[in-house]
């Protein structure tokens, strides 16, 4: 068995042997960001990623993960004069109004609505404000969301009620497992009861390609946040901002994140389908055996890393070789880590020559040796 290893680096979709230049990660004005590859897990950049932050609106996620676990959304709630009457961002439900789940949720996660989140809270918590944010609290734990306590059901500014980036991207993550938050993210307005119409405060969506919502939010203590997904070009990227100054340098600075992580992330053929990795000699003058991956591996690497291939395989193999028998593997390291191993299988089939075969090689070379002791 002999090894040998290549140099690669990726550009566009396909492993080559140059890496495009990049920018550096973009000057953000904000308290913490974070960025994360959801289909890889891989932190692209932060900053501040876990110190403890207020979070706003952002709080509301939790709210309705947890309405979602005890709730349905056909589930029609009488709304109280508490939640009523909490102020802000609000649908303006008026006390004793009935209303359906789903449509607290999408006042909730479109519009905002304080009181929308807090009559989803009264509800499943039986009027109980402080049982439901107990239920806020151990799903945080569940989650391990360890730098993240809440005090209030919509996020609006209170002692120690606090997140961080990474907790909050998380966050996101869970809920956007759910339909119906997926599709209701997404919308930018909506009719509700009452002939409400709802609008949303997220301004990159329908705007930046590829971004399929999740939350904004804002108060005093907690300047300009938002959690976002985009997914496009093959590659599925969430990244959270917390604390930007105002709604304008939010905004920008979360889209320059985004361009960031697409231009420095691509879908890759790390392994590819149909290439000839390194030929093994066959013996009896036959031709060498090309071996290829039995199976190709699209990854999504980063741009600005290369990998390293190494190759497995016996300098010569006994015959006979058949298609797609196992003869060695390709291993694709990013650093000391394994991002990708395929085995490498016989391109094509090659017999074992008969008896006569055998001699007629042989013989061959003993006149081939012969003639050259007279050259």
């Amino acid at each position: 068995m002999f090894a040998f290893k290549r140099l690669i680096a990726v550009a566009g979709a396909a492993v080559t042997l140059a890496a495009p230049a990049h920018a550096a990660v973009p000057a953000v004005n904000a308290r913490a960001f974070f960025v994360v590859d959801d289909t890889t897990g891989d932190v692209l950049a932060q900053h501040a990623a876990n110190t403890r932050l207020p979070v706003a609106s952002i709080t509301k996620l939790m709210t309705v993960l947890v309405t979602l676990e005890h709730a349905r959304l056909s589930d029609v709630v009488t709304v109280r004069r508490q939640a009523a009457a909490v102020g802000e961002s609000t649908i303006n439900l008026r006390p004793g109004e009935r209303i359906t789940v789903r449509e607290l949720l999408a006042g909730a996660l479109i519009q905002s609505a304080n009181d929308a989140a807090d009559a989803l809270a009264d509800y499943v918590g039986h009027g109980n404000d402080a049982a439901f944010v107990a239920m806020m609290n151990a799903d945080a734990k569940r989650l391990g969301l360890f730098g993240t306590h809440f005090v209030r059901p919509d996020g609006l500014d209170a002692p120690g009620h606090v997140s961080t980036a990474r907790d909050v991207t998380r966050l996101a993550q869970e809920l956007m497992k759910r339909p119906v938050v997926r599709a209701l993210v997404r919308a930018r307005s909506a009719t509700i009861a009452g002939g409400r119409t709802l609008h949303t405060w997220n301004d990159l969506l329908g705007v930046f390609r590829g971004l399929v919502g999740v939350k904004t939010g804002h108060t005093g203590g907690a300047g300009w946040c938002q959690v976002a997904e985009v997914k496009r070009d093959g590659l599925d990227v969430y990244a959270t901002i917390l604390g930007s100054p105002t709604r304008g340098g939010r905004n920008a600075d979360l889209a320059a994140l985004l361009r960031w992580a697409f231009a420095v992330e691509r879908p890759a053929w790390i392994i590819a389908p149909g290439r000839v990795y390194v030929r093994v000699a066959a013996g009896y003058g036959r031709a060498a055996i090309p071996l290829v991956a039995a199976q190709p591996l699209l990854r999504v690497v980063r741009v600005d890393r290369p990998l390293v291939e190494r190759v497995l395989a016996p300098a010569a193999v006994k015959l006979p070789v058949h298609r797609g028998d196992r003869l060695g593997e390709v291993r694709v390291f990013s650093g000391q880590t394994l991002v990708g191993r395929r085995p490498l299988v016989a391109a094509r089939s090659v017999s074992r020559p008969g008896v006569f075969g055998r001699l007629g090689f042989y013989g061959g070379r003993t006149f081939s040796h012969i003639g050259a002791w007279f050259r």
